[in-house]
């Protein structure tokens, strides 16, 4: 998985304002269906193939659409969890392609009919070294064929029971007639709104970058398919408290995630909004360099026994808590509470300063005087890498510096701008590093992680055990999701038994919505997902729904 997927820095905007005038939210939206959105930072670009950052994701889906879409909370292994997007209707036509009946009527936001010949020339794009998308080798084995203007067959590399959720989660479609005769280098420099043409609920309306985007209800749709809310307008922030202080200001009806529990405590006391809690689509952990690039194992955490005293001496729950609140969790793996396998049943590595003590003096790793341990005249000392641009990071290494020398391990922190941080992770120049991974549907990509084959993208450390990625391996090729679940936990036992790192957190996000936004319901891989079901008063069936009856006081 391109790190491009992951988690990243976005770039700060400047604080305007959200419509043409001055009146009081309330007084400009209530019954013209205007929803307003409170984001921090703003997209680089909306083109889907270009997009990497999550509120550029969120925005661009409500433009764009896959084939299909996946059930939320379903295993991608399931055929049967997927749901018509622009695709009306699929089948298996061998082991290795599937065709694809587009929606019948679907067309462009310009007028123009969406065709099988749009939905090859997404796929190509996705693949174009010029374009470098994200998803790029997740579509590498992916070829598509136009067989009539509303058919489109998809035949793949290999045999595998995702290969629905390859052919439909990380594509969206693009016009052809919009952007072949446009160079595929010069599509991220390409600024024209009027470009961003898409065959979903919405379409742009505007974007004064720096500022605001809106996106209002494609009425050319039938009615019954039209989203329940007519605009929807994203007010781009510098950083989590400015989006805050819009919602309690009335400047803006929904936030994604609050965040630190005192912003959550602050939107928990007015009593205009409802707050909706959702696992987070994230997991944090500590990972060790066990080696370099040639395989030679680091002098210290090479050692298999020093990783897991290190392990043992964490109070990961206790962390995960004290950082990002009472809901917070360590995960059994690296994964977070979404993932479709389960935690439960998984092996951990329980916290026990006075078993790590045992172990590290095993190893060899004695206390010396002043009661930091040595191995002869060498000191247990590690370093932890962390980046600049996230102060949550750098409270966890923190952390770990102070659980570690109870033990008798010195440990130093060391805080680099993102780029540097990035460079010395690629470079192996780290003992241990604070990260953050998001999570797909699939655990697919825990071998891209921590697997062998991620040694050249996402596995820095450079662990490997052959029986991790071949227990992954098979996971992978199974059709039958118990046995899937039980191969993919086997796995995991084996990863959590040598410690390459330790698995300190999965949060649980808090998004708030003004009461007055009804049938709200959040999909935590993708939490506007279902906003074209959201209604404002004075729409059609705005009725509260339980979802809003169960959310937060």
């Amino acid at each position: 998985m391109d790190p491009k997927r992951r988690l990243a820095a976005i770039a700060a905007a400047a604080l305007v304002a959200a419509c043409a005038d001055d009146r009081p939210l309330d007084d400009r939206c209530v019954g013209c269906g205007t929803l307003v959105i409170a984001a921090t930072g703003e997209p680089a670009a909306l083109l889907p193939p270009l997009v990497y950052e999550t509120v550029a994701r969120d925005i661009g889906d409500r433009v764009y659409e896959r084939l299909a879409v996946l059930a939320p909370g379903a295993a991608p292994i399931d055929d049967a969890a997927y749901r018509p997007a622009l695709a009306s209707r699929w089948e298996r036509v061998d082991s290795l392609a599937w065709r694809f009946h587009l929606r019948p009527g679907a067309r462009w936001h310009d007028g123009r009919p969406v065709t099988a010949d749009d939905v090859v020339f997404s796929f190509q794009a996705y693949a174009d070294s010029a374009l470098d998308a994200p998803a790029r080798a997740s579509v590498a084995g992916i070829r598509a064929e136009a067989v009539d203007p509303a058919t489109v067959l998809l035949r793949f590399d290999a045999a595998s029971p995702e290969q629905l959720f390859d052919a439909t989660w990380h594509v969206r479609v693009i016009p052809k007639h919009v952007w072949e005769p446009i160079p595929r280098e010069a599509w991220p420099a390409d600024t024209a709104t009027g470009r961003l043409v898409g065959s979903g609920p919405y379409r742009v309306q505007q974007w004064n970058r720096g500022a605001t985007l809106t996106l209002t209800s494609d009425t050319a749709r039938p009615a019954t398919e039209r989203a329940g809310i007519g605009r929807l307008v994203w007010r781009f922030t510098a950083d989590p408290d400015a989006a805050l202080n819009l919602l309690l200001s009335g400047e803006a009806h929904a936030i994604e995630n609050l965040g630190a529990p005192d912003r959550v405590a602050r939107a928990a006391a007015d009593s205009a909004l409802a707050l909706y809690r959702y696992p987070a689509a994230v997991y944090g952990f500590l990972g060790f360099r066990l080696a370099d690039r040639s395989g030679r194992a680091h002098p210290v955490l090479g050692d298999r026994a020093v990783r897991r005293a290190l392990a043992a001496a964490v109070d990961r729950n206790a962390m995960a808590r004290a950082l990002y609140g009472p809901d917070a969790h360590a995960p059994a793996g690296p994964m977070s509470g979404l993932l479709w396998i389960g935690e439960a049943g998984i092996d951990t590595i329980a916290h026990d300063t006075a078993a790590a003590a045992r172990m590290l003096d095993a190893a060899g790793w004695r206390r010396a005087a002043g009661g930091m341990r040595r191995r002869g005249a060498v000191p247990l000392r590690l370093d932890v890498l962390v980046p600049t641009t996230s102060p949550a990071r750098r409270q966890l290494a923190v952390m770990l510096q102070e659980a570690w020398r109870r033990v008798g391990v010195e440990a130093t922190v060391t805080a680099v701008d993102f780029p540097v941080f990035q460079e010395r992770l690629a470079q192996g120049r780290f003992d241990g590093y604070v990260g953050a991974y998001l999570d797909e549907p699939t655990p697919r990509g825990l071998g891209e992680q921590w697997g062998r084959a991620g040694w050249e993208a996402l596995n820095h450390g450079h662990y490997f055990n052959p029986r991790f990625d071949s227990l992954l391996a098979a996971a992978g090729a199974m059709t039958d999701t118990a046995a899937a679940r039980a191969a993919y936990h086997a796995a995991l036992d084996t990863l959590a038994a040598d410690a390459p790192a330790i698995f300190l957190y999965t949060p649980v996000q808090v998004a708030a919505v003004r009461r007055q936004v009804r049938n709200v319901t959040i999909d935590p891989y993708s939490w506007l997902s279902t906003i074209d079901t959201w209604t404002m008063p004075g729409e059609p069936g705005d009725a509260p729904t339980a979802a809003a009856a169960r959310a937060d006081p």
